[in-house]
């Protein structure tokens, strides 16, 4: 895979017969009296096993040029080794330009979450974030950095509920879920001795520094909520602490799943700066076109019109 991509005007070709050689051949130095053909700098293979990428980047010129803004696309679980590849997005961004980023996330690490949107937010004038499907966990940390975030209906947002990497293989668990495994066997184990073995088992690939690991994390969560309100350069530490108390009992405290479903009501109530999107409107539309083609895609991706990583979903980058 290509780690960068920049499509441009290839050298148009014509139709004639070469001076210099046998007649009948074509020239690629010859032209036609109509108008020059724009053909890919890539070379015909090349451009046709990436075409995908190529028509995905032009939606997002598209997306730039109607709405006067960079757009970068993350979907991804968010995890430290996402930072470099995040940077090739961003890296040589206009801060005097408006940046757009299309989210999809189920989760991970919030401390991860806190570096991106700082590292956004030094680089624009203003932050959109736009989610299509869901940005939970991680991504809602994510998202409250953010100068607006634009929700459709189908979109969710979620519980502030850190997440680790699954011991035994692809995918996420949650702290409150670990330590609530705990805490259920350790009442059992109290009422029934017997129980022990059973739930020994259950458990048996977890460890107590990952328990511990998990309640740390836990405690972490307001500071996080925290740092990433005030990551937004232009929000106060009035608003950072009246946020943070509103998102502290909807999105940490209270929630006991962490899939609960959190969407655009839900966030307004919490005081985060919504946007409805009209699911009829333009912008909408175009993102939603640019979301099906990552669901289609069914990789990890960071994307923007410039620099493009795909990567398939059972990758370092993350669990499936």
């Amino acid at each position: 895979m290509d780690e960068q991509d920049r499509t441009s005007e290839g050298d148009p070709g014509g139709h004639g017969q070469d001076p210099g050689g046998e007649a009948g051949v074509v020239s690629a130095s010859s032209r036609s009296d109509g108008p020059q053909l724009e053909l890919p700098h890539q070379t015909p293979l090349y451009h046709a096993e990436n075409s995908d990428r190529y028509a995905r980047q032009d939606l997002i010129k598209k997306y730039e040029a109607r709405f006067k803004c960079r757009l970068v696309v993350l979907v991804d679980v968010i995890f430290p080794e996402i930072v470099t590849v995040f940077e090739e997005l961003i890296y040589d961004a206009d801060p005097n330009e408006d940046v757009h980023l299309l989210l999809d996330t189920p989760g991970g690490d919030g401390e991860t979450a806190v570096r991106l949107v700082r590292s956004v937010q030094a680089r624009c004038r203003e932050l959109t974030v736009i989610v299509p499907n869901e940005a939970k966990s991680a991504g809602t940390v994510f998202i409250m950095g953010a100068h607006r975030i634009i929700l459709g209906p189908t979109s969710d947002l979620g519980p502030v509920d850190p997440q680790f990497q699954n011991p035994r293989g692809p995918g996420l668990y949650s702290a409150k879920d670990l330590i609530a495994a705990v805490e259920a066997a350790e009442d059992s184990i109290s009422r029934n001795a017997d129980s022990y073995p059973l739930h020994v088992s259950l458990l048996a690939d977890f460890t107590g520094v990952m328990v511990q690991q998990a309640r740390s994390a836990l405690e972490r969560t307001n500071d996080l909520v925290k740092e990433a309100l005030r990551s937004n350069p232009d929000r106060g530490e009035e608003e950072v602490e009246r946020l943070a108390a509103s998102l502290n009992e909807t999105l940490v405290t209270v929630p006991r799943d962490h899939s609960a479903v959190f969407g655009v009501r839900d966030a307004r109530e919490a005081g985060l700066p919504i946007l409805a999107a009209d699911p009829r409107g333009e912008q909408w539309q175009v993102i939603w076109r640019l979301w099906a083609k990552y669901y289609a895609l069914n990789a990890y991706v960071c994307e923007g019109h410039l620099a493009s990583q795909v990567v398939p979903r059972a990758s370092p980058f993350g669990p499936v």
